[in-house]
């Protein structure tokens, strides 16, 4: 299916205080509009609105986002690579691209712009909310700004807010980023030599001790001493990811993903996750290092009417991406039954 987007030709105002002063939100739809048959899917950290694309075997025929069924909605995230304004759109003011004087935005500033090409797309309430990771925590904020909008939440391997482990790892690519000379520049390359570092950082807590010793072993030459599969595998992540997006728009992501927090404004983490009403899966994963099972737990546990999944993978992290006929298993018969 092709991109679309909705132009919203007010100035959009963020948390911050600041202002765009205009929007634009790339988007994906698979399946017809029949009523109350909508799937908001919310993507991760660097996917785009296609979500067929990047969640292999889930937007099929007999899967949980079956698009026959259902009708399908992914939106590219607000500071995003992706089609939606971000740090290489052009600023109205400058007639330039915002690069680095792109603002800071938070996850409440995504969800606000979805909900504006929801009322587009005259979409008023949803069949299922679904999001891992950073997806996630934008479908739990949708849950709590808008509690009557969804009948079923699903939340993948993500947390009520982000922990400092979590943060730490994002401060790190941070600062990978900021030593290359070249972040700065009004340039889209800019950043990128010091991107390739950042990722491999990053890939590191998606995936964790337990995928690599399982996917990156020596098992064709017991005696090697130097080009292991594993170096070559971090320098292959580091470049096919500077081939796809832009260092500006992953630096204010990973801001973005540290500033998620439910509970503030709204007195505290459990008041904030009492509001959600609908009836809620919430799916951990064993190996996960970036959000340990406890987290999604502690979610179980103060989220009304909610499910817990425990989903065994080797894949860490990025076992939501890896293990679909598993998720499968658990999340079609929650959304359709």
């Amino acid at each position: 299916m092709p991109v679309r987007y909705f132009k919203y030709d007010k100035p959009f105002r963020l948390e911050n205080g600041e202002e765009l002063p205009e929007l634009t939100i790339a988007y994906h739809t698979f399946g017809k509009l029949k009523g109350d048959n909508t799937i908001w899917v919310c993507h991760a950290l660097t996917a785009n609105s296609d979500v067929a694309d990047w969640w292999p075997h889930t937007v099929e025929q007999g899967r949980f986002l079956d698009p026959r069924r259902n009708f399908i909605v992914c939106a590219n995230i607000l500071g995003s690579h992706y089609g939606t304004t971000g740090p290489l759109s052009i600023n109205p003011a400058t007639g330039k691209p915002y690069y680095a004087s792109f603002p800071f935005i938070t996850v409440r500033d995504m969800v606000n712009a979805h909900l504006l090409l929801a009322d587009h797309l005259g979409i008023r309430s949803v069949k299922a909310l679904v999001g891992s990771s950073i997806g996630g925590f934008q479908a739990m904020e949708m849950a709590i700004m808008c509690p009557d909008f969804a009948q079923k939440l699903v939340l993948i391997a993500t947390a009520a807010r982000s922990q400092p482990w979590a943060i730490a790892f994002n401060e790190s690519q941070r600062m990978a980023i900021e030593t290359d000379e070249s972040f700065g520049h009004h340039d889209p390359e800019a950043g990128k030599k010091g991107m390739r570092v950042s990722r491999s950082i990053g890939l590191l807590s998606y995936r964790g001790s337990s995928a690599y010793n399982a996917t990156q072993q020596e098992n064709d030459n017991l005696y090697k001493v130097a080009g292991f599969r594993a170096t070559t595998y971090q320098q292959y992540q580091g470049d096919k990811l500077c081939r796809r997006f832009d260092a500006y728009s992953y630096y204010r992501l990973t801001q973005a993903f540290d500033s998620h927090n439910v509970g503030r404004y709204r007195g505290g983490i459990e008041s904030a996750l009492s509001q959600i009403r609908c009836r809620t899966m919430v799916v951990g994963i064993s190996s996960d290092i970036i959000f340990p099972v406890a987290e999604q737990i502690y979610l179980y546990r103060h989220i009304p009417n909610a499910e817990l999944h425990l989903l065994n993978s080797k894949f860490g992290h990025d076992g939501f991406l890896v293990e679909y006929d598993k998720l499968n298993t658990i999340l079609k018969p929650f959304i359709n039954r």
